[in-house]
């Protein structure tokens, strides 16, 4: 990444110091094993419309882990994070009604129309499947309701800064895990093969097959390579560059990873950021 000589100068003295440990739950019991881990706020999946349509939970999974997390004061943000059908507007709106009752802290999002609907006084994030890496749509976000926004994977430490310079919105970035090629919410290839939408939380990880690349003379430039699957995500590195250009919630991806993925990810992110801040 950047160096930090190579950054703006605009202050960000309107940004909050509390930085925010944000781990992935598959279920009830992984985000209260997280939150023993160090996590200071989990994101965990609905009944139905996550991004991680595999990773599904029940109303009363979900007030489960938002119980445990407010006794240790961390929080609990749901995704409900696809695109929606006009047709399916009215269960999602009742389906955040039952996601507020259930204790959730806030809700995040990806598609707009949400915001059309009798929304409950639950605090909305921009999922990063809305693609978020310019100032100018986080500044329209931040105008339309939302507190916090998850940047782009890809954005360097200057547009890091340029975007936390020209909103009050808390700054979310992924920390760890696993990366798409694609940009987050634009990619169509796991329908236009498989007819299984990314967008709709059904992605069939093409990306992640080995594949062959040739000229269009036939020459063989590549066989039977990953060439499409990125290395995964390890920021540990630049946690405290991170914090100097604005970011403050720091997400760690792996809804579909096992426990002892979350547990061991968690308790390393918590040991690196309290040093850092200490």
């Amino acid at each position: 990444m950047t160096s930090a000589s190579e950054l703006s100068t605009t202050p960000l003295g309107h940004i909050s110091n509390r930085i925010e440990l944000l781990a992935p739950a598959k279920n009830a019991d992984f985000g209260i094993e997280a939150i023993k881990h160090g996590a200071d706020a989990v994101y965990i999946g609905g009944p139905a419309f996550g991004a991680r349509a595999a990773a599904g939970n029940s109303i009363e999974d979900i007030q489960r882990v938002c119980e445990f997390a407010h006794r240790y004061h961390a929080q609990v943000f749901v995704a409900l994070n696809t695109i929606l059908s006009d047709s399916e507007l009215a269960q999602a709106e009742q389906l955040i009604w039952d996601i507020y009752h259930a204790g959730a802290d806030a809700l995040i999002v990806q598609d707009m129309g949400i915001l059309q609907l009798n929304l409950p006084p639950l605090a909305l994030h921009a999922s990063t499947q809305i693609d978020n890496r310019d100032k100018e749509k986080v500044e329209f976000l931040e105008q339309v309701g939302f507190t916090q926004v998850v940047l782009a994977r890809e954005l360097s430490l200057p547009q890091i800064h340029d975007i936390a310079a020209h909103t009050n919105m808390q700054i979310e970035f992924f920390i760890h895990g696993a990366l798409c090629v694609s940009y987050s919410g634009q990619c169509y290839i796991s329908h236009a093969f498989t007819n299984r939408s990314a967008n709709r939380g059904s992605c069939s990880q093409m990306c992640r097959l080995p594949c062959n690349l040739k000229t269009r003379q036939g020459e063989v430039l590549a066989e039977n390579q990953h060439l499409l699957s990125l290395k995964d995500n390890n920021q540990t590195a630049n946690l405290e560059a991170l914090i100097d250009v604005g970011v403050r919630s720091f997400k760690i991806e792996g809804r579909l990873k096992d426990l002892s993925y979350v547990k061991n990810v968690t308790a390393h992110y918590r040991r690196e950021l309290d040093a850092i801040m200490a």
